[in-house]
């Protein structure tokens, strides 16, 4: 793959100006909150994911005043666009037609420049790899961020971003949506309270991905569709031809631009036990995988993380034993479940639940999703003396109404900040950088941001952007 850049337009020209200061790490001071009677706020990505970012935050109590995406709807539909691409263009335009006064941008930098003191926040509905970028001119410019997860793209960045928010101080929620739910709020202050005893081990596991993952070679570059921005789709990655089996979905299986399975999921099943044990940065880890490349996140891993000043080993599971990818068509073939041996399980139905933590006292099984989490053997709880809430309750069990009732000053501030977002992201990228070595084990430095092993890796912490999207610290 090259590294290059399409010539750049005026419009470009003076985006990159508009951004420069963001991306340099000058302060642009915030305007005063509430000069708006709502909460406005820009929406970057209206396709896909950003659809139900949109509406939770209009549901929420929230104005939609302006629209990114790297689609011209309009323009868009007149390639005919098929499959995952139709799907993604209705939403797309839906979003056009749903909020009409909204002013529509292809170019997140411009929006934030163009809109100034029009919106008080923004929501970030993008592939990974813009997240970074998205979130820190938009903190820059004091805007309140509400970002997909995984927070980032590479560590460096999560760590960047931890620091910016403090430093902002603006109100900030990474989307794992399930983190707000009052019963995993309540889990974790039983397991803080001891319902488990001094706790071991911890398994995490998910059959994803479900999109491509495996390839060793690019597709072939295929012309880029009417209305698709696609210089703005690569933005600060390293550039690739364009192909619809990159985007608008296939890109999370792509080293370039997405985390794989482990980045799209671990921020939504590590969360419980990651919160409950507090577990901070792991001090080494290793994993194995089969059909991993220098483009691809493998079809399957496991992944041992060490947390050895906690005493406790966390195992993740995720893809399908025996899957293939299927080059023809583009596509895995499954497999197995990649799951915890029947000793661990004890005949739990592993498809009802993600997480097992291991104690003294038993075992505890939980899923994000349900309020039927349970304790193995039920004896366990004998006697146990249960503690009252510490944990403050989102709104509804709604991480959007969450974030606005930290900008609006009724909470101090969402429970899934990037304060708590950013560290749980650096870990959960640690795998990625885990798998994408060969079965090296990663001894971590936290402090320093680096593998005390292996330094050749510095490389994939912090990684190079294309010209025009730089960042200077």
């Amino acid at each position: 793959m090259k590294k290059e850049s399409t010539p750049a337009s005026t419009r470009r020209t003076f985006v990159k100006t508009a951004a420069a200061s963001a991306f340099g790490f000058q302060f642009v001071p915030s305007h005063v909150w509430g000069a708006n009677s709502r909460v406005h706020f820009g929406a970057i990505g209206s396709g896909g994911k950003g659809k139900a970012d949109i509406g939770g935050s209009v549901k929420a109590g929230m104005t939609c005043a302006a629209l990114v995406d790297i689609v011209d709807a309009e323009k868009f539909s007149q390639a005919g666009a098929s499959g995952s691409a139709k799907s993604r263009l209705k939403s797309i335009t839906e979003a056009r037609e749903k909020f009409p006064d909204a002013k529509f941008y292809t170019d997140y930098r411009e929006m934030i420049s163009d809109m100034g003191d029009k919106i008080d926040a923004v929501t970030i509905s993008t592939p990974d790899h813009h997240h970074f970028h998205a979130a820190l001119q938009a903190m820059r410019a004091g805007k309140h961020v509400y970002c997909q997860k995984p927070l980032t793209h590479s560590i460096w960045e999560a760590r960047i971003l931890t620091q910016v928010a403090r430093e902002t101080g603006v109100k900030t929620q990474m989307g794992n949506q399930a983190h707000a739910n009052s019963h995993m709020r309540r889990v974790v202050e039983l397991v803080q309270a001891g319902i488990l005893g001094k706790v071991s081990e911890v398994h995490a596991w998910t059959n994803r991905p479900i999109w491509p993952q495996g390839f060793s070679s690019a597709p072939e570059k295929e012309e880029v569709p009417l209305g698709l921005d696609w210089e703005q789709w690569i933005g600060p990655a390293e550039w690739v031809d364009y192909s619809p089996r990159i985007a608008p979905f296939a890109w999370r299986g792509w080293w370039n631009f997405g985390t794989g399975a482990l980045g799209d999921m671990a921020c939504h099943i590590m969360d419980m036990p990651y919160w409950a044990l507090d577990l901070g940065s792991p001090t080494s880890l290793k994993a194995k995988q089969e059909g991993n490349s220098d483009l691809s996140a493998p079809i399957n891993s496991t992944i041992e993380y060490d947390f050895a000043d906690k005493g406790i080993k966390l195992h993740w599971y995720d893809g399908q034993i025996g899957a293939k990818f299927d080059a023809e068509n583009w596509r895995l073939i499954p497999g197995e479940f990649n799951r915890p041996n029947e000793k661990i399980l004890e005949g739990a139905d592993y498809r009802k639940y993600g997480s097992v933590i291991i104690g003294e006292r038993g075992k505890l099984f939980f899923d994000r999703f349900k309020d039927t989490w349970m304790v193995k053997p039920s004896s366990s709880l004998d006697g146990m003396e249960f503690p009252e809430p510490s944990i403050p309750r989102a709104r509804d069990n709604d991480n959007y109404k969450e974030w606005l009732d930290a900008i609006d000053g009724k909470v101090e501030r969402g429970q899934s900040d990037f304060d708590y977002a950013g560290p749980f992201s650096e870990t959960v990228l640690l795998g990625c950088l885990a798998q994408r070595t060969a079965g090296k084990k990663i001894e971590w430095d936290a402090e320093q941001m680096k593998v005390k092993n292996h330094p050749e890796l510095d490389a994939l912490i912090r990684r190079e952007y294309r010209d025009g999207w730089e960042v200077e610290v």
